[in-house]
């Protein structure tokens, strides 16, 4: 017996959304899409702004018309993400278009990356790698990122049993979280943080300790870490350089961290993104240390180094004993990241140290004129070592908290920062404090300067 086709008139739509077996015909199949055609209607809407004000420089939004019947259904979210919000970099880039504001806020360059990788992309693509890679990475990438952690650290891996290629760094965190830790295992972070790691570890059923890195140096409390560390400790997530306070994790803090996981037997996550990114001191990988490779993922990827954060492929390098579970969780995330880009980035991690030298001192350069042009503003600036973003005090202006002084910032001064309370577990341990990205051109940052400059009052 043939299912009905009701009409929707009578607001019934899910009526006609009952599954349609072999037998259907294909008049009531033109049918449904008559119905659905009529009762749906999408326009487009075409919005143009400056490449300095958002992600990109053509934005296309689809707006549904819904139907006159509402439903006033509830929100549907599990409990173990119910907390969290649409994220404040999202917010904050349709605040910047919006007010046609300048966009300081999001960590993503306003310039394009090396053509040298990009023709890489276009020769893979033609050349027909446009399949699924092998779930665990293209064999040259694994191959080259083993080569340059061997150059950049010292340390030999394996590429085939030590590397995961991800779908960026934040799939490798996720990855590394979902795969290596179990309902209720306690994690230790650094707050302020980057806003997926408390998503990614709920995800996971784990409780999150979080220790406090305070201004003007935001060094480690080292009792107060030592007090966190209990016979639950699964594991201690680091990021160094550090976002959003572009910190470094020092020698001492890092042996510090070393110390208590060899003698708690203790896992030890390590986001470096922002490694090649270090401009007072050199970048150490705490898988360097005596020890501590052995119970270390060091998570990295492309998109700052080479200013392709769209292209989203990452990597995680850990002994075989963690990167099966970091395989297994991945396996069932993403399986495969984008083919063409893997060998394009095979091309990009061969660069020559010059490279590397050349973008420092082209982010130095940016970075001179953003923390120059706050201190002249009238921020209190703290010292960034590494990473491509500043941390000011905003309290000087007078506003209650760091999301009012955002807020006021986009539509009165027509500049984007990002409210740091976000990225601690008690907001209000952030409250006076907004991050600042110089990861745009230098006709962008200084424009944002003088905006403020003009426009923002003490």
């Amino acid at each position: 017996m043939q299912p009905q086709v009701h009409s929707p008139t009578n607001g019934r739509i899910h009526e006609m959304l009952r599954p349609f077996s072999y037998g259907s015909t294909s008049t009531q199949l033109l049918s449904l899409v008559r119905s659905l055609t009529k009762t749906y209607s999408k326009r487009r809407i075409n919005i143009k702004y400056h490449s300095s004000m958002a992600t990109t420089s053509n934005l296309t939004i689809e707006k549904e018309v819904k139907p006159t019947q509402k439903t006033n259904c509830p929100v549907q979210v599990a409990k173990r993400l119910e907390k969290f919000k649409t994220t404040i970099f999202t917010q904050m880039s349709i605040l910047a278009i919006k007010h046609g504001a300048i966009n300081l806020g999001q960590g993503f360059p306003n310039f394009d990356g090396p053509d040298f990788v990009k023709e890489a992309a276009i020769q893979a693509i033609r050349e027909g790698k446009n399949q699924y890679a092998r779930g665990y990475g293209v064999p040259d990438l694994n191959s080259a990122v083993a080569a340059r952690f061997r150059k950049d650290s010292g340390l030999e891996v394996d590429p085939e049993k030590e590397v995961t290629v991800t779908s960026g760094c934040t799939e490798a965190i996720a990855a590394t979280m979902l795969g290596l830790i179990n309902p209720d295992d306690e994690v230790i972070a650094f707050a302020p943080f980057y806003d997926s790691y408390e998503a990614t570890l709920s995800m996971a059923g784990a409780k999150i300790k979080s220790i406090t890195l305070r201004p003007p140096d935001f060094k480690i409390p080292i009792n107060e870490l030592k007090a966190a560390v209990s016979k639950n400790t699964r594991a201690i997530l680091i990021n160094t350089p550090h976002n959003p306070t572009g910190k470094m994790f020092s020698r001492e803090e890092l042996n510090v961290i070393a110390s208590l996981c060899i003698e708690n037997d203790v896992l030890v996550f390590s986001d470096e993104v922002y490694d090649k990114l270090a401009f007072e001191e050199d970048h150490i990988s705490i898988a360097t240390l005596p020890g501590m490779y052995e119970r270390t993922v060091t998570m990295n990827s492309l998109a700052k180094t080479f200013s392709l954060t769209g292209w989203k492929i990452g990597w995680a390098i850990a002994p075989p004993h963690l990167t099966w579970g970091v395989r297994q969780a991945h396996s069932y995330l993403t399986f495969a990241t984008c083919s063409p880009m893997q060998w394009a980035a095979v091309e990009a991690l061969r660069a020559p140290d010059s490279y590397y030298e050349e973008l420092r001192r082209d982010y130095m350069v940016k970075k001179t004129i953003l923390v120059e042009g706050l201190k002249a503003v009238g921020f209190i600036v703290y010292p960034s070592s590494g990473s491509f973003f500043v941390v000011v005090d905003h309290t000087p202006f007078g506003f209650e908290n760091d999301v009012a002084f955002c807020e006021y910032l986009i539509k009165q001064v027509g500049v984007v920062a990002i409210p740091t309370s976000v990225f601690y577990l008690n907001p209000e341990d952030g409250k006076n404090l907004v991050r600042f990205a110089f990861c745009k051109d230098e006709q962008t940052l200084r424009d944002a300067v003088d905006r403020m400059k003009e426009k923002l009052k003490r």
